[in-house]
């Protein structure tokens, strides 16, 4: 699911921009760069919040990715699966809203 909100630099603190970004694997095997926004617990699951890294090429900037966090058999090691259930996103997306409401500037 992707959902836009307005991530411009006023409202961010000072350095936030490169903080807890994630490098993960597209489909094709390329890698791509994503901001950890928030790790949210729905309904016994943990969902990741992301924010891809922008660049000039980004068509639709402000959108964010959730994706399932899965354990893998290394605890060293995550898996991060997309969310087929659209209710399921459109949950932990409020969720995520209700929580940093004050930090963002959601576009519906």
């Amino acid at each position: 699911m992707s959902e836009d909100f307005d991530n411009s630099p006023e409202n961010l603190n000072e350095g936030d921009e490169l903080d807890n970004i994630l490098t993960l694997n597209d489909e094709n095997g390329n890698a791509v760069d994503f901001e950890f926004l928030d790790l949210i617990e729905y309904e016994g699951e943990e969902y990741v919040v992301l924010l891809p890294v922008e660049d000039e090429e980004s068509e639709e900037p402000g959108e964010v990715v959730i994706l399932k966090l899965e354990d893998t058999e290394s605890e060293d090691e995550e898996s991060y699966v997309s969310v087929e259930d659209e209710e399921v996103l459109n949950k932990v997306f409020e969720i995520f809203k209700e929580k940093f409401e004050d930090e963002f500037n959601f576009v519906d």
